[in-house]
């Protein structure tokens, strides 16, 4: 497949450390670029002395550090921001990521326009939308390049269900998609389409509270590290499991479906298709998509949806709306 230059976006974070040295243990990646605020050269030193093929370098931001990271980039992960805090409104929370992530952004559009570029940085739902409104802004949008990472809800939601199924040792062949978006009710894990199936005799009951622990999973983590952080180690590995997937379709790799918060128009017939199951036209919605070697290459409907799933989605759609509009809005109704 030849040389696959992948950048880490806020390397010396909580998701960004452990992310980078899978990235670093992925021997499809030949060269590693790493860029944060802080501690960058010292991430990329430590990493170097592993025995994998990929040369890794670390930029702080003088001197054109984020140019001299993105120079060359396939592949982008973002993580950068800062987790949410107990007390921190998700208000508080957009005000500074959504700055960093339109900063990071316009590095992308004038440095790398045509990496793949897949979004950690929350909220999700909001941030994807920034960092198209730049690219827009820069000429460079691509709708088939960009991805919200959802892979962690997916991740819980065949751990979860390996528990209820009472075989953690299935977990890895489990595979529910999730829908929706990333955060709280705009999670949507459709259970019903679970491979393996649920067995019929699972009470409604227990559908709806492995759905409420799918969706605010989150929330039981940052109570167990008590102030100390969100969900970094489980993300890290979501989104280093994402960009294995995103580099498998890039070198050719066939039939790589998985979910991912995208926008709509990647697939114009796939899109415009959900939009109608849903009954909403939205810009943006995470759905199984293909990937392909320029990205996405199609969108899946959802298929049949149970009832209860049905409503699910119906409550997620207002708070989509609202969170895109805001990501949308950041960059609009600024001056850049």
């Amino acid at each position: 497949m030849g040389k696959v230059k992948a950048v880490v976006l806020g390397a010396a974070g909580g998701i960004g450390q452990p992310l980078s040295l899978l990235l670093k243990s992925n021997p499809k990646i030949t060269e590693l670029g790493l860029y944060d605020i802080v501690n960058t050269p010292g991430v990329a030193a430590d990493l170097s002395h592993i025995s994998t093929p990929s040369k890794v370098e670390g930029y702080l931001p003088p001197d054109d550090g984020l140019k001299k990271t993105l120079a060359g980039a396939d592949i982008v992960v973002i993580p950068a921001g800062v987790p949410r805090k107990p007390g921190m409104t998700r208000d508080d929370l957009f005000k500074i990521n959504a700055g960093i992530v339109r900063d990071l952004a316009i590095g992308i559009a004038t440095t790398a326009p045509k990496a793949f570029v897949l979004v950690i940085s929350n909220p999700v739902n909001s941030t994807v939308p920034i960092v198209a409104e730049v690219f827009k802004k820069h000429g460079v949008f691509d709708p088939k390049r960009l991805f919200g990472v959802t892979t962690l809800d997916v991740v819980r939601a065949s751990t979860f269900v390996s528990e209820v199924l009472g075989d953690i040792s299935l977990a890895p062949k489990v595979t529910v998609p999730v829908v929706g978006g990333h955060s709280g009710v705009t999670i949507v894990p459709l259970l019903s389409q679970s491979q393996p199936p649920l067995p019929a005799h699972i009470a409604s009951s227990t559908v709806e509270a492995l759905t409420n622990r799918i969706q605010f999973g989150g929330d039981e983590v940052v109570k167990a590290k008590d102030g100390a952080g969100s969900a970094t180690l489980s993300m890290a590995y979501a989104g280093a499991l994402f960009a294995e997937s995103v580099i498998k379709a890039i070198g050719g790799d066939k039939n790589i479906v998985l979910p991912s918060y995208v926008n709509l128009t990647a697939d114009k017939e796939g899109g415009a298709i959900l939009s109608n199951e849903i009954g909403k036209d939205l810009a943006y919605f995470s759905a199984n998509v293909e990937l392909g070697p320029n990205g996405v290459e199609k969108i899946y409907s959802l298929g049949n949806l149970s009832s209860y799933e049905k409503g699910l989605v119906k409550a997620a759609i207002p708070e989509l709306e609202d969170n895109i509009a805001k990501g949308v809005n950041f960059i609009t109704g600024s001056k850049l």
